[in-house]
């Protein structure tokens, strides 16, 4: 599977990779990285938003405790599960991107940033917790 736009020394940055955009693209002295491939891709969406889910569900966990204490018996299980929780939300979400933004800049011969996982990632968990509060129909 090769292309054109692939550079021939090319080699899969190691995750995360991310780097500082403005020096690497005004001055040179910092090194841009990009991914090519889909299951490149893929996989630094994944990386990023099994992070990001679980920061956000280890959180409200923690809120969750916290306001509970006084019930520490009942409540030690709620880390456990909202950890499992979000790492299956997050493994659904991140494929299901990530796949999508591979095919898409594979489709269209583009090189993609190895900042836009992470901000893919970051969209995901801004919908997930947009997705949480009720929606309020009518007037």
């Amino acid at each position: 599977m090769s292309s054109n736009r692939v550079p021939v020394d090319y080699h899969v940055p190691s995750f995360p990779s991310l780097y500082d955009p403005v020096r690497a693209r005004t001055s040179g002295n910092g090194e841009a990285y990009y991914l090519y491939y889909t299951s490149d891709i893929w996989r630094f969406t994944l990386y990023w938003t099994l992070i990001l889910f679980g920061g956000v569900h280890l959180a409200a966990a923690a809120c969750a405790v916290v306001m509970q204490w006084r019930n520490w018996r009942v409540v030690w299980p709620t880390p456990l599960v909202f950890g499992v929780m979000g790492g299956l939300e997050a493994l659904l979400a991140g494929s299901v991107v990530g796949l999508v933004l591979g095919a898409v800049y594979e489709a269209g011969n583009f090189m993609m940033s190895t900042w836009i996982p992470l901000i893919w990632a970051g969209v995901n968990v801004l919908v997930l917790i947009l997705s949480s509060f009720p929606t309020q129909g009518g007037l």
